[in-house]
């Protein structure tokens, strides 16, 4: 049967239109040749597995062994009866060999409060290892291998460069049975978890011995080193968390410098995580950036001519999301860096360079204990800096100012259950308290104390006192 004059006319273009048509998913996928079939992550971990360590550590661990335990009628009366004994605890853990002198990275608490460290190589040759650099903050610890020399090692890559998607290996030894690979993807960047770091988030399966080991990329390139996961059942869920290798290569650069700790930039401000409503009143199409709420005097964004309301939207080009964000991307750096920082305000955006600097000590601490009034006798107290409040672990804006409490170790015991260390001094028998120097003067005034005024997480208290 002879085709219709216009189905004959038609025929081209409904051609034209099959073709144009996207080819399955699955004809896309299907293996062209025996290379493609045989596709294998082997080189990459016969790249990286000798350079990744399994760490045994020793501690000791106190505990107080009471005759009255199980009674709690006796264990609250005698609280300090019995005797402590001491007995050693062993612990596994990963690490990662990140230079041949035997320089190692591995997660803080795989060695914290360990008195001997082993490290073994993939090769079963066995080092003593000393701690250079312990971080609790970024779970991060650098390692010198006694009389290591000419190890394999990985180098590191660039987190940053990591794009959600990308394909990531970690490797480790999860619950002691010997060096194993998983593989996953990057799950998320800039992850912010519960202690307000920041992590890469795979699905790469870290389990228990994991900690410490090292996430690679496609190149053999170390990413990141696992730190912790997300679990219900104490095995992996898919959700784990990795320090990013920007922090890490902070870490060595410091290790190797001396610093026995992570040192970190300071702003010095107080700055908020932008929300749909603040973004609405600053005009702003979706919330984005963070708010400088405040600034101390002596930070680096008022030397740069940067005002409380103002918002901060990229880092050297990169979107900051929240105050969190900001803090990792400036310990990235390390003090001494310059970073560049695009700036939303009145005028409009900007782009100003701020030179990182180091937390300062002023004003001067001016520790002093007090002996009067007597209600306050063996009470240690200081001027807050921003290196004080950092040094001392108050839970404290670094913009805070004033007189704090230092320590409270050598005060009297019910004083101990309403002054807290780390409680800030505002005022004394009504006059208000703004320095070390001041406070004695208010004491010397009026030696009878009867009202202390503190300020205690960002709450107001008043304490009263007998005569």
């Amino acid at each position: 049967m002879p085709t219709p004059p216009r189905l004959r006319l038609a025929l081209p273009l409904i051609l034209l239109f099959l073709s144009a048509l996207p080819v399955p998913l699955a004809a896309q996928t299907v293996p062209q040749s025996r290379e493609q079939i045989s596709l294998t992550f082997a080189p990459v971990v016969r790249q990286v597995a000798p350079a990744v360590t399994n760490i045994y550590t020793k501690t000791v661990v106190e505990r107080r062994e009471s005759p009255f335990a199980g009674d709690p009628f006796f264990e609250r009366l005698f609280p300090n009866a019995g005797r402590t004994r001491r007995r050693m605890e062993n612990s596994l853990g990963s690490g990662v060999i990140v230079a041949p002198d035997g320089l190692v990275v591995t997660a803080e608490h795989v060695i914290r409060n360990a008195v001997e460290i082993t490290v073994a190589l993939a090769d079963r040759r066995e080092y003593n290892a000393r701690v250079l650099l312990d971080d609790r903050q970024t779970d991060l610890a650098v390692l010198q291998l006694e009389g290591a020399g000419d190890l394999p090692f990985v180098a590191l890559g660039e987190s940053d460069a990591l794009e959600v998607g990308d394909l990531l290996l970690a490797i480790g030894n999860p619950f002691g049975v010997g060096q194993t690979v998983t593989s996953g993807i990057l799950s998320a960047q800039a992850r912010t978890g519960s202690g307000g770091q920041t992590y890469l988030q795979t699905d790469a399966a870290i389990n228990p011995g994991n900690s410490g080991g090292a996430l690679v990329d496609m190149q053999g390139r170390l990413v990141g080193i696992n730190s912790a996961i997300l679990t219900r059942s104490g095995g992996s869920n898919g959700i784990g968390f990795a320090v990013p290798s920007s922090l890490v290569s902070q870490a060595i650069h410091q290790a190797r410098e001396g610093k026995s700790s992570l040192q970190r930039p300071w702003l010095g401000l107080q700055a908020q995580k932008m929300t749909a409503e603040l973004a609405g009143a600053l005009g702003l199409a979706s919330p984005q950036g963070v708010l400088i709420r405040k600034l101390h005097p002596a930070s680096p964004l008022a030397s740069a001519d940067l005002r409380a309301g103002e918002v901060i939207l990229f880092i050297d080009e990169e979107a900051i999301d929240d105050p969190t964000e900001l803090d990792f991307r400036l310990a990235a750096k390390g003090i001494g860096a310059t970073a560049r920082l695009s700036v939303l305000g009145r005028e409009g955006t900007r782009e100003v360079s701020v030179g990182l600097i180091a937390p300062p000590e002023l004003p001067p601490a001016d520790v002093s204990r007090l002996d009067q009034p007597p209600h306050l006798r063996g009470v240690i107290v200081g001027n807050l800096s921003p290196a004080a409040i950092i040094e001392l672990g108050f839970k404290l804006d670094d913009t805070t100012q004033g007189v704090a409490v230092f320590d409270m170790r050598n005060a009297a015991r019910w004083l101990q259950r309403s002054l807290r260390k780390g409680d800030v001094l505002r005022g004394y028998n009504g006059t208000e308290v703004a320095s070390v120097s001041g406070l004695q003067a208010a004491i010397e005034r009026s030696p009878d104390l009867q009202l202390l005024e503190i300020e205690r997480d960002g709450r107001p208290i008043s304490l009263r006192f007998g005569g």
